[in-house]
């Protein structure tokens, strides 16, 4: 028989999230640079006045980025903790980790020119 939900279980789960939110903005350089490119890709879109869809796109776009971030954070945090000193698959684990963000910065790049290179060029 299935137990009922555990409700303090759940929000305590949205707090350790939180504080991982928290960490990854406070301790990782290029979350920060992350965070800051999506507030200017949000004044943009609120200035061009972009669409329902645009904004759906930008908004998956910059959740994949962010927890890409997140997630190739927690693989170098783990890898030095297993291996503290330089070892050669550690090292391909960390840059094939730091290589799934860059692939999706660069299609947020792509999707964002696609969204508002027209815009610009009919507001000049």
């Amino acid at each position: 028989m299935n137990r009922p939900i555990d409700i303090l279980k759940a929000l305590r789960s949205f707090r350790y999230a939180g504080v991982g939110i928290y960490n990854l903005f406070r301790y990782e350089n290029n979350a920060r640079i992350h965070f800051m490119a999506c507030i200017l890709v949000v004044i943009a879109g609120i200035f061009f006045q972009i669409s329902s869809i645009e904004w759906a796109l930008i908004v998956i776009q910059i959740a994949l980025v962010l927890a890409a971030e997140a997630i190739n954070t927690s693989i170098e945090k783990l890898a030095d903790l297993v291996s503290p000193e330089y070892h050669p698959v550690i090292k391909i684990v960390k840059d094939t980790a730091a290589a799934a963000v860059l692939l999706l910065a660069i299609s947020a790049v792509i999707i964002g020119v696609i969204i508002f290179i027209p815009k610009v060029l009919l507001y000049f």
